[in-house]
């Protein structure tokens, strides 16, 4: 110890140091994780379908594949809007793929999804790109 810290009230020394301030640290970061978790768990998956050439589909089936044990099924089936756009809620998983189909246009690869928790909201950063397979 030198002069300055012993010119510092107690008080202070007592919160700065590392004892103190770490957990602190800690602390701040478990409980920002929290909050940023439950604004956003309510389980929503959000996308787009396009065709080949880039324009959006109506009517396209999109389906949600969950994760159980050792193999995906499927969970729940949408219709695409006249944007293209879909929206599932309630997603109730982490691990999830989607994919989407319409007869006539074509169909999309199963897209992977790894949520950091379940139930986590997200919006696809690409759309899913119906091609005719050939």
């Amino acid at each position: 110890m030198n002069d300055e810290d012993i010119s510092r009230p107690k008080w202070k020394r007592w919160l700065l140091n590392r004892f103190v301030l770490v957990p602190a640290a800690l602390v701040l970061i478990t409980v920002g994780w929290n909050l940023w978790v439950v604004t956003h768990d309510h389980g929503i998956v959000e996308g787009r379908v396009v065709d080949a050439a880039g324009a959006p589909v109506e009517g396209a089936e999109v389906r949600l594949w969950v994760f159980n044990f050792a193999t995906f099924v499927v969970k729940a089936s949408t219709t695409t809007r006249p944007d293209g756009s879909f929206e599932f809620a309630d997603n109730p998983s982490h691990n999830i793929q989607v994919s989407a189909e319409k007869p006539g246009t074509g169909r999309s690869a199963r897209v992977p999804i790894r949520l950091y928790f379940a139930s986590e909201d997200f919006v696809l950063k690409d759309p899913l790109r119906l091609t005719d397979g050939s």
